[in-house]
């Protein structure tokens, strides 16, 4: 990047200013996965204050040109992911598709009475045994989604005790003899909440795209899974097929 002078008498904000360069230069020089250079550095090119060119890199932060990877830097994010929903969506399978790779990695693991809504989708009663599997999933090393399954244990004891990693869909199919299909999905968007933001690297003021879905036994209807997926609204668009 080459010296920008910003004119404090445009009337336009110098960290819009600046934001607006930066995002030229980003569509111009810049390919997904580059590294910006530092703040200071940035700072010191447009000849401003630390606090006004963080805040031009929020703006290009929350038009999801960048994003801030704690402890490494500020790196050029690769444009809206697809993500299919369907009956069949598998998220190892889609980005496999297109050259990317997934991983889940599992944060926590708990048996808990079912209640409410969690009671309600799995068709269930109150207090019944439950197992929260929680769940980080990663697109080319980047968080893309949190999810929450939760299995009843009377009929899926056995994969939560097994699961440890990668497809939860492939250990069912294991143990079960068959991969779940989707019944239906209840698409929103929220805030974060807890500590859904840091372990997405997102700013808590930035919406997520939640999606809530039951899954079934593909022979009888039974349901064997209830899911609560919050996506970064930044990286993905949803591909809803009927």
């Amino acid at each position: 990047m080459s010296l920008y002078a910003v004119d404090p008498k445009s009337g336009v904000p110098l960290y819009r200013q600046i934001s607006g360069a930066i995002a030229d230069e980003l569509r111009q020089h810049y390919q997904p996965g580059m590294q910006l250079p530092s703040e200071p550095l940035l700072a010191e090119r447009f000849a401003v204050n630390r606090h006004t060119l963080r805040r031009a890199v929020d703006e290009l932060v929350e038009a999801g040109l960048v994003e801030r990877r704690r402890g490494l830097g500020v790196f050029v994010l690769d444009g809206l992911l697809s993500y299919g929903i369907h009956k069949g969506t598998r998220f190892t399978d889609t980005f496999a598709a297109i050259g990317s790779t997934a991983e889940s990695i599992v944060l926590r693991k708990q048996v808990v009475p079912a209640r409410g809504g969690v009671a309600q989708r799995l068709g269930i009663p109150e207090d019944a045994p439950v197992g929260w599997i929680e769940t980080l999933r990663k697109v080319n090393d980047i968080p893309f989604s949190l999810v929450s399954h939760f299995l009843p244990m009377a009929r899926c004891g056995v994969v939560y005790e097994d699961y440890e990693s990668g497809s939860l869909h492939d250990c069912m199919k294991r143990h079960l003899g068959f991969r779940p299909e989707r019944q239906f999905s209840l698409i929103a968007s929220i805030l974060p909440q807890g500590d859904d933001a840091k372990l997405l690297g997102t700013p808590r003021h930035q919406p997520l795209l939640r999606v809530k879905s039951v899954n079934i036994d593909p022979a009888n209807g039974e349901t064997v899974e209830y899911c609560l997926s919050r996506m970064r609204g930044d990286r993905v668009e949803l591909e809803v097929r009927l």
